[in-house]
């Protein structure tokens, strides 16, 4: 079937049903589109080198962290 004989098939039809060929062409689209390029993943530092690592290591209280959050709630909760 080539596309003059579509476009007469599809100019025939009453507007209800061209409607509908449109609907489909445009459902047929979405089905049909090529996928998205996958995202490239971006390098990152290696996690040691976060600012945030090692922030609390001065801290004297923090030396033994279970302790220290047995401590905390003891005093909140006891």
């Amino acid at each position: 079937m080539n596309t003059q004989t579509v476009m007469e098939g599809f100019s025939s039809l009453p507007p209800d049903a061209q409607q509908q060929v449109a609907d489909f062409i445009d459902f047929l689209k979405v089905r049909y589109q090529k996928a998205k390029p996958v995202k490239k993943k971006v390098a990152r530092a290696a996690l040691a080198q976060e600012a945030f690592i090692g922030m609390w290591r001065e801290r004297k209280d923090m030396q033994d962290s279970n302790q220290w959050v047995r401590e905390l709630r003891s005093k909140e909760w006891g």
